[in-house]
């Protein structure tokens, strides 16, 4: 009896020290941007100074964008590679309607859209390639990574193309043609904040709230955890999974005018690897690349301590080279931990009902 008493007491002990670290596993994003802003303090003078912060939170406002955008098509257990591309394209495709405009050779004339109708013609265009890789993918069954691959590929191509590899400049636009105020989407502020920072925020929000709040959030994480249930219960696996890429797509089009209305420029190379810190950001955060599991809000944090370690390395005057194996340590580290957590949790959830 004495013996049985011991061996449940140790049993106990370790399911406690593994409930600690179970803990410890799903704060990892906040004690990793703890731990970040701790170190970058001591080491960078004036590093948390208030026009430094507004600088930071510009650059991981980027990254928010398509990491908050690609956190759905994670949860459903895929992988978008094309979002830097989209990125790119989606600036060039406004930099061409603002300097180059809608030519009409049949007429003999260019028409040159205001920015009111720039911005939505851009965002169509990359919802459009989103929902092009969610056809693909559910319609004729190819894997999420071979083809937002080569979605990555034919855009990036489709940017050079459009301008024949050289760089859009002069986005501010001209009066005459009514096509003036497109840079104010990057400079412009409000409550002395940047339009971008906002935007971050109002994104987070709204997927937030759909992923929480709404019938297509649960069918989006119910299709993670496991697809043919989720199928066999009346959830329109194929609609939800187009619609997931096409959030993919249309928030990789929103940073493709933010950075593009910042620069007051658009070049096709635009966004290479981003999508990159954008995965790492998700992972990060704790959406599990094997779908099923996430948060927007850790994706936001996880936006952070990417962009917080990247601003911070530069700031110290880390070489690029280094930052690189950095961010790449960081990634492996990351999918190592996430990995972890879900064993933890398989083996809670196994002992919970016994």
């Amino acid at each position: 009896m004495k013996t049985s008493q011991n061996t449940a007491s140790q049993h106990s002990s370790v399911f406690s020290g593994e409930s600690l670290l179970l803990l410890a596993l799903k704060m990892r994003t906040f004690i990793a941007l703890f731990l970040i802003l701790a170190f970058f303090t001591f080491m960078v003078p004036g590093f948390l100074a208030a026009s430094s912060v507004v600088i930071m939170v510009k650059h991981i406002a980027i990254n928010a964008f398509l990491a908050l955008g690609i956190t759905f098509v994670i949860i459903t257990a895929g992988i978008d590679l094309s979002i830097g591309a989209i990125l790119g394209f989606c600036g060039m495709v406004a930099g061409w309607l603002i300097t180059k405009g809608i030519v009409l050779p049949m007429f003999g004339i260019a028409i040159f859209p205001s920015v009111w109708l720039v911005v939505p013609i851009v965002l169509v265009i990359g919802g459009l390639i989103g929902a092009i890789n969610g056809i693909l993918i559910t319609r004729y069954n190819v894997a999420p990574f071979i083809c937002t691959l080569g979605t990555m590929y034919i855009v990036r191509g489709a940017a050079m193309l459009l301008s024949g590899g050289e760089t859009f400049t002069g986005l501010a636009g001209n009066e005459q043609l009514g096509n003036t105020g497109f840079e104010l989407i990057g400079a412009a502020k409000l409550l002395g904040l940047p339009y971008a920072i906002w935007m971050m925020f109002i994104l987070a929000g709204v997927i937030a709230y759909i992923a929480k709040r709404t019938q297509f959030g649960r069918h989006v994480f119910a299709i993670g955890d496991n697809e043919h249930s989720a199928e066999l219960s009346g959830v329109k696996v194929r609609s939800v999974k187009v619609w997931v890429y096409t959030i993919s797509g249309l928030c990789a089009a929103i940073a493709g005018i933010v950075v593009s209305s910042q620069l007051v420029a658009s070049h096709p190379a635009t966004g290479v690897a981003f999508e990159m810190n954008a995965i790492a950001a998700v992972v990060l955060g704790g959406t599990s690349l094997a779908g099923g599991r996430g948060t927007i809000m850790g994706t936001l944090i996880g936006a952070f301590v990417i962009g917080i370690l990247a601003d911070g390395l530069v700031m110290m005057g880390v070489s690029e080279f280094w930052q690189m194996v950095i961010k790449g340590v960081v990634i492996i580290l990351a999918v190592i931990i996430d990995q972890k957590q879900s064993r933890l949790q398989h083996k809670a959830a196994i002992v919970q009902q016994k």
